[in-house]
């Protein structure tokens, strides 16, 4: 399997400057500077079919293609690297392995979109993640590869590292940009989505770690090279799957998208541990709809997944067994996006705690039938909610009242967890 993201890493230790340089290492950056204009940087992206890998999965190159480019004024580039979601930790093992190919990234992102100044925002808790950042700027402006007049082309990059105090609704772009600011990071009303009207009110493009990273390799090797990666012919490259759980090797791989479900826990995953039994993962982060046994052939990719009923998210893997309590399990997420929300509408902040009480009853035994309609209406009430932190939220709940309601049943009847609340 050929690697993208990984291909530079090296065993327990971040890759060094010259030796990211010596493989390859902005070899893109100077071709795009010396042969390519930005519409041609961003047309190759757009053809690569590069969809976001924070969550969402929006074409990358097509949300390049919203920034205005009549508006005079700055526009800004931001890589999201909150990564709170849990479950998640791609971005962290990229960053801690090898900042280079985000740094190159973003100075292509920047000169296809014209921004000038740049920012990666980083959770507080990823301190070896922000030191290799702020190395490899250092390095990239020593070596005439960021800052003035690059590579002696006219465009010049400012970029630079901004620490989170860190907050799970940080992760949505525009409460990342209020929290940029130096404001309180609720979310804001769109329209005006970001591309017009962003950080310090200018045309401004938020885009996650991996995606960003992914930019390099494009414009090295084309548009069909990166297609060429993937299994089926919807998708395009590959992706990072941290993978946790009830697995004999609990890690984070590169793999090509489109691989099913059943290969990557059979495959790299080592299997299920010793005695242990497949009963449902989370595919994609903790704010996905779970699947089952009946999903073990389902190609990971984001339009698949998607019609199997969850979403590829983030491609956050958790595993759980037999003695897995699917309600305990669903609980403990409930009750981190309930204390995650920022509080700033009523749906989120009255419906999650509202939706953890009714399911603390239920693995306690003090359920009762009607819970499990009232689980049904807030699926549906918390789609009201401002941003999509409560929506999200709800998947994993989706999910249980879909897959799993017979064992909500069994809790009801039996007056406890069946389980012993193995979550």
């Amino acid at each position: 399997m050929e690697q993208v993201l990984f291909r530079h890493n090296r065993p327990g230790r971040c890759v060094t400057f010259a030796e990211y340089r010596a493989e390859g290492g902005f070899a893109a950056l100077e071709k795009a500077l010396s042969g390519m204009s930005p519409n041609d940087v961003q047309q190759v992206v757009i053809d690569a079919n590069l969809r976001g890998r924070g969550g969402a999965g929006f074409p990358t190159g097509k949300k390049w293609s919203f920034v205005p480019r009549d508006i005079p004024g700055p526009r800004y580039l931001i890589c999201n690297c909150d990564e709170m979601e849990p479950g998640t930790y791609k971005d962290r093992i990229l960053l801690e392995a090898n900042p280079y190919s985000l740094v190159e990234g973003m100075t292509l992102a920047a000169y296809a979109i014209g921004v000038a100044h740049a920012f990666i925002f980083i959770r507080r808790g990823y301190e070896e993640a922000a030191e290799n950042c702020r190395r490899a700027i250092a390095e990239a402006k020593e070596a005439g590869l960021l800052g003035k007049n690059i590579l002696g082309s006219g465009f010049s990059l400012d970029l630079d590292v901004h620490q989170s105090a860190g907050r799970y609704i940080c992760g949505e772009e525009t409460a990342l940009m209020n929290a940029l600011e130096g404001r309180r990071a609720n979310p804001r009303s769109k329209p005006p989505f970001p591309a017009v009207k962003g950080l310090w009110g200018r045309p401004t493009v938020v885009n996650n770690v991996e995606t960003l990273a992914n930019i390099p390799a494009i414009v090295a090797n084309g548009a069909a090279w990166f297609k060429g990666l993937a299994r089926i012919s919807e998708a395009a490259g590959t992706k990072l799957f941290c993978v946790s759980g009830h697995v004999n090797n609990a890690a984070c791989f590169e793999l090509p998208l489109g691989m099913s479900l059943g290969e990557i826990i059979d495959g790299p995953c080592g299997g299920m541990l010793p005695g242990r039994e497949f009963k449902a993962c989370i595919p994609g982060g903790a704010s996905t709809p779970f699947f089952t046994r009946e999903h073990w052939n389902v190609p990971m990719d984001f339009d698949a997944v998607a019609r199997a009923g969850s979403r590829l998210g983030t491609g956050g893997i958790v595993v759980f067994d037999r003695n897995t309590c699917m309600v305990a399990a669903t609980l403990n997420l409930v009750s981190f996006y309930a204390r995650e929300s920022c509080g700033w509408c009523t749906p989120c902040r009255e419906g999650l705690p509202f939706v953890k009480d009714v399911l603390a009853r239920i693995e306690a035994g003090a359920g009762r039938e009607e819970h499990i309609a009232i689980l049904r209406e807030h699926v549906q009430y918390l789609n009201y909610a401002f941003c999509p932190l409560a929506p999200g939220a709800m998947g994993p709940v989706e999910g249980l009242l879909r897959l799993f309601e017979d064992e909500i049943r069994e809790h009801i009847v039996m007056g406890r967890c069946p389980l012993g609340g193995k979550g």
